[in-house]
């Protein structure tokens, strides 16, 4: 906290508030005290001018196009970490060292197991359905089963939570795709990594042995890292929000696949590769740059821009060198990679996207990627739900452990009728 302070004048007087200070960013006002004081709310739509929270988890620099977890830069953390360590150092707050990082590890991978029973939970749904769906049912249906970390107010068992949260997402998400192709699940081998495990259980079947791609393997890490955290975005909003009323970790982070499952959240990928597939061919490029260009025209390019990076999103750099390394190791060459790239060439060089600042963003090459190894676009956002669990776990604990949480209870600006009498049916 500074010394500084805001000033806010109203008919009713004059109201001083202080100015909080955080390690990095900007300066913060603190109206806590407004409605209170004043008799006045704020009116934020989408609580885009509005800190909700403290956190020291991750940081955003929109303009600047930095995003550090815990002060590490996403690249580095992207080309020289593992997804374990970086799950670690989201939920404990530094990086492990080479013991931590290993009972770490030993614990993950003995929790990837799930309870029989919950076998019979997809056998409910029909072979159609959408794995978001499945996924929203089977992570909330946990809390049914490991009633033994459910108490939020004692810290091992939002610790053990938290472990069996991030372990059995990739076996429940495997599972899901294999009921929707009617393949038997494959259990979790300890033996594996975190995301060797997930691609076994995905892609392998009883009848042969499975061996993990190592190449694969990283690159599915680097997806998994890229996704793990990003601030107060929609979804994690909606953990903490449910999480501020006491409701159990399952249930919490069921809350936020149901939201990350939105088109606009947790969908644009799927919908960047569509418009790419939609585009084809390079030679078609300009002609769709000019619709976009046009006011009168609905098409919009997915994948470019964001609601925070007014710069290019450090995730997609990464994303598109994973690409040609997937695509080379595939031996697999892919015309909408062609396009994606020249895409990018010619709206980094256009002065109408630079001025609206519409960079790629992490959406515009993952779903090249997922494709290209094998997965339908319908699990991309099961994916991002896998990785993103991390996240939502450790802003969940951060919440339960923070003195100044409360429930959450956004105010409104009322617009509807004023005060009326009822009038009985027959006199209307």
């Amino acid at each position: 906290m500074t010394d500084k302070t805001v000033k806010f004048t109203t008919e009713g007087g004059d109201f001083t508030y202080p100015l909080l200070e955080g390690s990095v960013g900007p300066d913060v006002i603190d109206i806590r005290k407004l409605y209170g004081e004043s008799g006045k709310f704020t009116y934020d739509p989408g609580f885009t001018s509005t800190a909700s929270c403290q956190s020291a988890i991750t940081y955003i620099d929109g303009d600047e196009g930095i995003l550090l977890h815990r002060g590490f830069p996403i690249d580095q953390l992207a080309e020289q970490s593992s997804f374990m360590e970086v799950a670690y150092l989201l939920l404990h707050g530094d990086l492990p060292d080479a013991d931590e990082l290993h009972e770490f590890n030993y614990t993950i991978t003995r929790h990837t197991m799930v309870h029989e029973q919950l076998a019979t939970f997809f056998r409910g749904f029909r072979r159609d359905a959408h794995p978001m769906a499945i996924m929203c049912g089977v992570v909330g249906a946990l809390s049914a089963f490991y009633h033994d970390s459910t108490d939020i107010t004692d810290p091992q068992q939002r610790l053990i939570a938290s472990h069996r949260l991030i372990a059995k997402m990739p076996t429940l998400a495997a599972m899901a795709f294999k009921y929707s192709i009617g393949q038997p699940f494959i259990f979790p081998k300890n033996d594996l990594s975190y995301t060797g495990n997930f691609l076994r259980m995905t892609f392998g079947v009883p009848a042969e042995p499975y061996e993990v791609n190592p190449i694969i393997e990283r690159a599915m890490e680097r997806i998994f890292i890229l996704h793990a955290d990003h601030e107060q975005n929609a979804s994690t909003s909606t953990v903490r929000l449910a999480g501020s009323s006491g409701a159990n970790p399952f249930a919490c982070i069921a809350a936020g696949i149901a939201c990350l499952w939105g088109p606009a959240h947790g969908g644009a990928n799927e919908a960047a590769l569509n418009m790419l597939r939609e585009i084809g061919d390079v030679k078609r490029i300009p002609e769709y740059i000019a619709r976009a260009k046009d006011k009168n025209d609905p098409f919009r390019l997915m994948g470019f821009g964001h609601r925070v990076y007014k710069n290019y999103d450090p995730r997609a750099k990464v994303m598109q060198q994973t690409a040609e390394e997937v695509l080379k190791e595939l031996g697999k060459t892919d015309p909408v990679l062609d396009v994606a790239k020249e895409l990018e060439h010619i709206a980094l060089n256009d002065s109408y996207f630079i001025e609206k600042k519409l960079y790629p963003n992490v959406d515009f090459y993952s779903g090249v990627i997922l494709n290209a190894i094998g997965f339908p676009t319908e699990m991309f956002t099961v994916l991002f739900a896998i990785a993103r669990t991390v996240g939502w776990v450790a802003q969940w604990n951060e919440m339960i452990s923070d003195p100044e949480q409360k429930i959450g209870r956004p105010r409104q600006l009322y617009v509807g009728a004023t005060m009326r009498d009822y009038v009985q049916v027959a006199d209307r």
